[in-house]
Order: structure tokens, then C-alpha cells, then sequence
């Protein structure tokens, strides 16, 4: 299992969202605005400036208001999320229905800060605010048999339009191995910016693994399962021989409809330069070692 990483950033590290707003409009260009530097990085990463808030709440897959990247902004404010509760079951110590409030009362002399790039083919920085996914694990007590970690979203098609639409099996689900699961920069993300996470990035809490595509990171989670076989996932049962399981951001295995070895950064115009991905979105130094001796091609 992986080392328990220690982040000391706080709040108070965090730009205020209005500050932060205003010195774009008068430094538009100059690096080195925004938070305190990566809470996270490797050898290889770059120090990248977070997006803006406009950006990062308007630009969102979240088929579960619809498929363009402007529908969940246009859509999500249907969504119902107080109050709202997580079901944590199978190889648990206590199992039950745990509401939201509580966790959060639980939680929050541990919420920290953390600063993720997030990639699918295009890439954007967020700063997120939550807690590791351990500790909410932990709090159910996770029994030795566990190797899988399960997740689903929440199904409510009268609020969630897009549910009405066989795009995907509803509800969507994903899944982790445990020590993915455990790992410390995997994170149930609760805010963006030191606010409430906002309904069209997966209010009121959401998965956030780093080293992996964006559509691994499940949003509106209303269900976490541990188990000791691998779970389905939605978009591997969807396309299977497009998405696997693990969908660990690796350049060198191609999607079988496009190259994955450079992507686009969100805000950066029209003309914007594509850059080489990085081995694990660039934390490599941080995960290679969950995936020792696999071979990364055959379980992509």
C-alpha cells in the first residue's frame, strides 16, 4: 500500500476566487498566478496555473445532463443534492447510509486542498477542496477480503435530463482496485476554489484520481461498494475495446480513434499548442509502482 502523503496546505493558501479573478484581468498572460504551488507533483511536471472558475464550471462531460460540454452548466440546477446521503456496503465493517452532513462533520479537520490537472483530450487545472477517499474507507472499516472498490452515480431522470437518453446503461458506474482506492492523492472531492462544488462538477461529492482520464472520476456519488471481484465500469461496458478498466493516462497506447500522446489545454484559445502527455498525467514518480510487472497495453 501506498505511503500516507502529507499535504500542509490549507485554506489560507488558496487565492481568493475574487483576487485571483481580478489579477487575470490586469497581469492576462503572466505565469505564477493563483494558488500556492502543486500540492502534488514529479520530476517530470509542470507547475501549470489553475483555470478559472468560469472555465472549469462551464466546460464539463457530465452525460448525465447531456453529452455536449455546455449542457451540464445549462442543465444541473434541476439537481436536488440536500439532502443527500452514501450507501457503503458489501466487505465493510458498517455498512449503512451515510449522510452527506455527517461525513462532512467527520471530515473536516481533514480537508485539504489539492491542485490535479484532469485530462481527456483536452487537459485543465482545478483546484479542488476534499479529503482522501481513505478516510471516508476507513471510517466504514474495509475487511481484509476487499479488493475492489465500487461506485455509482445517482439515477433521477427527472432531474438529470440526460438520463433519459440511452447514451449509457444508467446509472453510471466505475471502480478501483483498493490500493488505487487507498492511495493518498485519490480524493472525494467537495469544492473548487474553497466553494461548494458546484452541480455541473459533481455536487455534492466526487471522486477525483488524478493519474487517471476524467471519466473515471464518477460525480454525484451515491453509492460505494467494496468487493472482492472487479466491478463494471460504464464506459468499458459501453466500449470495451476503447475503455478499459484501469484508463491510466498513458501516451503510448493509443484510443483506437485517436492518438492520446498530446492534448490540449482548456483556456488556451483557439490556436493553442498541443503538449505531450505525460506517463500518468505526470504522476508517474507517485503510481508506477501500483502497476509494477503489468503489462499497461493489455490493461489499459
Amino acid at each position: 500500500m501506498a505511503h500516507r502523503w502529507t499535504n500542509d496546505l490549507t485554506h489560507d493558501d488558496v487565492t481568493p476566487h475574487a483576487t485571483y479573478v481580478n489579477r487575470r484581468q490586469i497581469m492576462a498572460g503572466v505565469a505564477g498566478l493563483g494558488l500556492a504551488p502543486l500540492a502534488v507533483t514529479s520530476a517530470k511536471a509542470e507547475t501549470l496555473e489553475p483555470n478559472d472558475y468560469e472555465t472549469i464550471t462551464s466546460y464539463n462531460n457530465f452525460y448525465e445532463f447531456g453529452t455536449r460540454k455546455e449542457d451540464p452548466a445549462k442543465h444541473a440546477h434541476r439537481l436536488t443534492t440536500t439532502p443527500w446521503t452514501v450507501t457503503i456496503d458489501g466487505l465493510v465493517d458498517r455498512p449503512g447510509n451515510y449522510a452527506f452532513k455527517d461525513i462532512m462533520d467527520q471530515m473536516t479537520i481533514e480537508e485539504r486542498i489539492y491542485r490535479f490537472r484532469c485530462v481527456e483530450a483536452w487537459s485543465m487545472v482545478v483546484p479542488w477542496n476534499g479529503f482522501e477517499l481513505k478516510d471516508l474507507l476507513d471510517l466504514a472499516g474495509v475487511k481484509t477480503e476487499a479488493k475492489y472498490v465500487a461506485f455509482e452515480t445517482l439515477y433521477r431522470p427527472k432531474e438529470m435530463v440526460g438520463q433519459r437518453y440511452a447514451v449509457l446503461d444508467w446509472p453510471y458506474v466505475e471502480g478501483l482496485r483498493l490500493d488505487e482506492a487507498m492511495h493518498p492523492l485519490t480524493i472525494m472531492a467537495t469544492g473548487i476554489y474553497g466553494k461548494d462544488i458546484p452541480k455541473q462538477n459533481g455536487a455534492p461529492v466526487r471522486l477525483v484520481v488524478p493519474w487517471k482520464y476524467g471519466f473515471k472520476s464518477i460525480k454525484s456519488v451515491v453509492k460505494i461498494t467494496l468487493t472482492d471481484k472487479e466491478p463494471p465500469t460504464s464506459w468499458n461496458q459501453s466500449g470495451p475495446s476503447e475503455y478499459g478498466f484501469y484508463s491510466n493516462v498513458n501516451p503510448t497506447v493509443d484510443h483506437p480513434r485517436w492518438s492520446q500522446a498530446s492534448e490540449r489545454t482548456i483556456g488556451g484559445g483557439l490556436f493553442a499548442k498541443r503538449k505531450e502527455t505525460l506517463m500518468f498525467n505526470g504522476y508517474e514518480q507517485e503510481v508506477a509502482g501500483l502497476y509494477e510487472g503489468m503489462d499497461l497495453r493489455k490493461f489499459y
